[in-house]
């Protein structure tokens, strides 16, 4: 199964403090692959966030090249995949489509919608 980490998710994840890979194998009982897609590396350009993401994700999560478009839009087109989001409007138009979903809960643990 392929985890896809969005923008929203990795600087809740870096705010807060949360070690995301530990959680994940906590909260998945299932083999997984994770990626982001290759516009959220251009959504955390300039963000204070940006380095210690590239540094939190670097050799542990994958890149998908993606066509041009808007990053929420591509990621509901994402099938087969579990988005990892803490953008609300985003959940919802994945809700809608029955797609898994995986947020941060009480800024400190995932939990698996």
């Amino acid at each position: 199964m392929n985890i896809i980490l969005d923008t929203s998710f990795l600087i809740t994840a870096v705010n807060f403090k949360v070690d995301i890979f530990e959680n994940l194998k906590e909260i998945c009982d299932f083999p997984y692959k994770l990626y982001i897609l290759d516009k959220t590396l251009d959504e955390l350009k300039g963000k204070k966030q940006e380095r210690l993401i590239n540094q939190l994700i670097k050799d542990k999560v994958g890149i998908i090249a993606t066509k041009e478009g808007k990053v929420d839009d591509l990621l509901v087109e994402q099938k087969d995949a579990i988005i990892a989001t803490q953008d609300k409007l985003l959940k919802e138009r994945l809700k809608n489509q029955k797609t898994r979903i995986i947020t941060i809960r009480q800024k400190k643990y995932l939990r698996i919608e």
